[in-house]
């Protein structure tokens, strides 16, 4: 079997630790830190069913306490933890291998591989063509209080799932018939349905590494060198964007030589292959808040002109109108009055893309009005309804859609697609040491 370098496809074979054997891995894993940010209940929840039992939940701060009074306590007290896990033996390191993960929630069932991708092979800043591409734009804002937990921590647990274009299933899906031992088995708390992890040894991936090879030279022949997409951003943008950062300081007081070996150089992460039928992306939907002495149509009318210069044309029409062969259609609700935006000759390749650029104009450059990013109809039906506001209801984003989009127009809007809802985010389990 022939042997490649993995940083080829932005990749790298990492030693995890998980918790000790015996360890109730119910209580252990936790969802992604970045969920349930309006919800205090949830995490008090949480916090219940832990305890004082060994669990992920002392290793990460979830969002919602992010810039609180309490703060620096809390990060205080998950480096004490962390340093805590790692003298008593509640992690235990594993030898160079990945993770084949098997999760059902909300009745479907996806598969994934725990790996770590290579921060080199990946830049999140506009107009990158790195191996690893951001899919949404990147608010930097958001990467400090992020650095303030990651920054000197001895170890790493990033919720990020990174998608692989694999439409022959020849990856990760193979990977069920190599030698592997299952290591946890288990529901997960709060809704989150069930998880099965096996470990594979780095040895039996070879036959990975072969189709992994032969997915690069497609997707050269598809892209063109020097614009190969291999891996897109499905969840953890941002935490992404902290470790890059994170990695980028750290480089500067290295060696050439350090830099090729450091643990750092690395994030944990989970790959998933877009063509599972388990993975759903669902749409994220925009409400506007006109400023005082604007009407919800006043709104959808700015939004209408703004579209019409941006692109071939763009007007009104009735809900059930038929349009002009590949027109975007963009119903609108307002408390007065619904139909649809149509718009031919569309600038974007996506509805979200020419709607969020008129969008931005209005509350970022103009302050017309404010913006929420809403998930499921009822809501905007509901925050329509009430004067001078106005909804737009986006399709779900052909999930097919997303490597060629990003190609072609970089980064997507913010907001553009969810995989799944809260609950089907993905939970903390593996950790990885990221000090040299």
């Amino acid at each position: 079997m022939a042997t490649y370098d993995w940083s080829k496809f932005g990749l790298h074979i990492p030693e995890m630790m998980l918790p000790k054997e015996g360890t109730d891995y119910f209580k252990w894993a936790v969802v992604a830190c970045d969920q349930y940010t309006s919800e205090p209940e949830y995490w008090d929840k949480v916090e219940e069913i832990v305890g004082d039992s060994p669990s992920a939940l002392r290793l990460m701060l979830p969002e919602l306490y992010l810039d609180g009074p309490d703060e620096a306590d809390r990060i205080k007290a998950v480096r004490a933890a962390m340093d805590k896990y790692l003298a008593d033996g509640t992690l235990r390191k594993m030898e160079p291998g990945c993770m084949l993960i098997k999760r059902t929630a909300e009745g479907r069932t996806r598969m994934g591989l725990v790996i770590a991708t290579d921060l080199e092979a990946y830049d999140f800043n506009k107009g990158s063509t790195s191996l690893t591409r951001a899919t949404e734009g990147t608010v930097v804002e958001r990467i400090p209080p992020r650095l303030r937990i990651r920054g000197d921590a001895p170890i790493e647990m990033p919720h990020i799932i990174i998608l692989i274009d694999d439409p022959g299933k020849t990856v990760i899906e193979p990977l069920v018939d190599q030698p592997r031992e299952v290591i946890y088995d288990t529901d997960l708390m709060m809704d989150g349905g069930h998880i099965t992890g096996s470990f594979i040894k780095e040895e039996n991936l070879g036959g990975m590494q072969e189709a992994l090879s032969a997915l690069y030279d497609e997707a050269e022949k598809k892209y063109g060198a020097g614009n190969v997409i291999f891996q897109a951003m499905g969840d953890g943008n941002h935490s992404l964007a902290t470790a890059k950062t994170a990695w980028e300081n750290i480089k500067k007081t290295l060696t050439p030589e350090e830099i090729e070996n450091h643990p750092a150089r690395y994030a944990l992460c989970e790959i998933e292959n877009i063509h599972d039928e388990g993975i759903v992306f669902e749409p994220i939907h925009r409400v506007i808040f006109a400023k005082e002495g604007q009407s919800g149509m006043d709104m959808v009318n700015k939004v209408v002109s703004l579209l019409n210069e941006s692109n071939g044309k763009a007007y009104l029409a009735d809900a059930d109108a038929e349009v002009p062969a590949g027109a975007f259609q963009i119903p609108y609700i307002t408390g007065t009055q619904r139909g649809k935006i149509v718009v031919e000759e569309p600038s974007n390749k996506l509805e979200v893309g020419c709607l969020q650029h008129v969008l931005d104009i209005m509350v970022k450059e103009n302050k017309e009005c404010d913006i929420d990013y809403i998930h499921g109809t009822d809501a905007v039906e509901k925050l329509s309804a009430r004067d001078g506001n106005a909804g737009f209801m986006l399709p779900a984003m052909d999930k097919f859609m997303l490597f060629p989009a990003v190609a072609a127009d970089g980064a997507l809007p913010r907001k553009t697609f969810s995989m799944g809802e809260a609950n089907e985010k993905r939970y903390y389990i593996e950790t990885r040491y990221i000090a040299k």
